[in-house]
């Protein structure tokens, strides 16, 4: 399956401090790209996997935020739909979030989420 470009507005967007993040993390390794995919983890279902690889993979959805690429697992993508990805200052450390209005439970700790 060919990898599809979709529109950002349409499926996940990336707040502007969240751009930044990764293209600064992007910047040392040419033409590499974010993944984002889900897997089955954790007390209540799916947990996020965020990668930096060289290319997309056979059948991911691949967005451009202004030279920053986000290649998304084609069957995450449904878990993933309307997701907002966010980073955050927590104290002293940065964190991705994930503003998932699919979302119906997440664990204590935060690690895992379940949709209906």
């Amino acid at each position: 399956m060919a990898t599809e470009t979709f529109d950002p507005n349409q499926s996940v967007t990336l707040t502007d401090n969240a751009r930044k993040f990764f293209a600064s993390k992007l910047a040392a390794q040419e033409g590499a790209l974010v993944r984002l995919s889900t897997k089955e983890s954790g007390c209540t279902g799916y947990a996020y996997v965020l990668d930096i690889v060289a290319a997309p993979e056979a059948g991911d959805a691949v967005m451009d935020f202004d030279g920053v690429k986000l290649a998304i697992d084609d069957e995450s993508l449904t878990l993933l739909q309307g997701t907002e990805i966010d980073l955050v200052r927590e104290g002293i450390n940065q964190v991705v979030k994930f503003n998932n209005p699919n979302v119906v439970a997440e664990c204590g700790c935060g690690e895992s989420f379940s949709v209906n």
